[in-house]
């Protein structure tokens, strides 16, 4: 990616809303210059002042902290200068007014970490490990992404990219000098290396696959019809009373979401109404809001009333969807497959809690995972299939020039995942969906 022209930008870091401390972060050339106009005295690295911040009128805007951080030593690589005032919106608004007239502008949706990784202070993998930070959605998945952040996640793939350089150094030197008496081709060193490389993917691409289901979670949708229990089985999952349960057909009429925690994987659960037949509009509308809810999902929990005895000749041939017999309190003779509970008394819970790991794919041992990305898990993958595409021509061939382009194509895949090699386009997309002033 080309670097642009370096100008001083300027953003609001902390959330929005009120709180006890608001932060406005600046990086850049003239960030120096600005930060001492803004605290009417010098600053020194990486020391904190305390200064009032004035207007053009020299009228007292806010009172606080401002913090220098000389480049390259910040976490853009550029000058960086932190402003921490009071947390009110009216007074941030005015301190980043202020800022800007002075001379920065508004930054875009994280070009401060669009910055840190063209100046190679952290690679892509690693800028996007600083968006799922900030969403993590369980304990388990902020830890994920944290060890993404550190640099875990690319110190495997760099791992994997050392494997794949020696080995296209050995194959090329190989073609290179053909003339030699010893056949390096046929040397089973070649052949060994590339399955120890296969195992290597196939064991990063697992951590890989657990990190990117902690990231995005399941998206579970709740169907089924009218009173079969479903609000009330989301709000037993849940914890507490996240829908309204009534004994009136028809209570859910639109979609209620709720994001749970089971032993660390993030489900996003989707209650929705009733599908029957009705002349309602409203819940007409809310019906056909549950049938583009269900088409959407990961995965889908059918609840059936286990009393209502129309519905226990069910048959659901769909690996999408998973049978859940609810109200099993009042009737437990139900013999058909399926998962049986009493949203009413807990019975089963923990049951239909394991089977969603499993749906998930979770394994709940996760102290070593990372968070990842789909797009990280089909570089992978792409990479995984031009290796075993390189042995099928060793093995089959003896192709020593269509092995090492093989091995070329394996290397840009997986230089795609740090930004080593990435288009400007997908570079722009990533960083766009940051938050402003990170």
């Amino acid at each position: 990616m080309t670097k642009p022209v370096v100008d001083t930008i300027a953003a609001i870091a902390t959330p929005p809303g009120k709180g006890g401390v608001g932060v406005i972060r600046l990086s850049g050339p003239n960030s120096l210059e600005i930060g001492e106009q803004l605290a009417g005295k010098n600053l020194q690295v990486r020391k904190a002042h305390y200064a009032h911040f004035n207007d053009a009128s020299n009228e007292v805007i806010d009172t606080g902290l401002v913090l220098y951080f000389a480049g390259p030593n910040s976490f853009t690589g550029e000058d960086v200068v932190e402003i921490q005032g009071h947390g009110g919106p009216v007074i941030q608004d005015l301190l980043l007014k202020e800022v800007i007239r002075l001379g920065a502008r508004q930054a875009r949706a994280g070009e401060f970490s669009e910055r840190a990784f063209l100046n190679d202070k952290i690679d892509l993998a690693q800028a996007e490990a600083i968006a799922d930070v900030i969403d993590s959605a369980t304990e388990q998945a902020a830890k994920g992404a944290m060890r993404s952040l550190q640099g875990e996640f690319s110190n495997k793939v760099n791992d994997l990219l050392k494997e794949l350089i020696y080995l296209r150094m050995y194959v090329e030197a190989a073609i290179d000098f053909p003339d030699e008496e010893i056949d390096f081709l046929a040397d089973e060193k070649i052949r060994k290396s590339i399955e120890a490389l296969q195992l290597s993917l196939a064991n990063t691409i697992k951590q890989a696959g657990q990190g990117a289901i902690l990231r995005n979670g399941l998206r579970l949708v709740i169907a089924g019809k009218p009173n079969a229990g479903k609000s009330s089985l989301l709000n037993a999952l849940a914890g507490h009373d996240a829908a309204i349960v009534t004994d009136v057909a028809g209570t859910t009429r639109d979609i209620v979401r709720e994001t749970i925690d089971i032993d660390g994987l993030p489900v996003h659960i989707i209650d929705t109404a009733g599908l029957r037949d009705s002349d309602d509009t409203v819940e007409k509308i809310g019906i056909e809001r549950a049938r583009k809810a269900i088409d959407e999902a990961d995965h889908v929990l059918h609840i059936i009333d286990a009393n209502d005895s129309s519905e226990l000749t069910a048959n659901i041939n769909n690996d999408k969807t998973s049978l859940v017999f609810n109200k099993v309190d009042l009737n437990n003779d139900v013999n058909q497959q399926g998962i049986k509970v009493s949203a009413l008394t807990g019975l089963g819970l923990a049951e239909l809690r394991n089977h969603i790991k499993d749906v998930a794919g979770y394994a709940q041992n996760t102290e070593t995972v990372f968070t990842a990305r789909r797009r990280h898990l089909s570089a992978l993958a792409k990479a995984r299939d031009a290796v075993e595409r390189g042995l099928e021509q060793l093995k089959t061939y003896n192709a020593g020039e269509l092995l090492a382009d093989e091995l070329l194509q394996a290397q840009d895949s997986l230089n795609e995942i740090t930004g080593e090699f990435s288009a400007d386009d997908l570079l722009g997309e990533i960083f766009s969906g940051f938050c402003i002033g990170k």
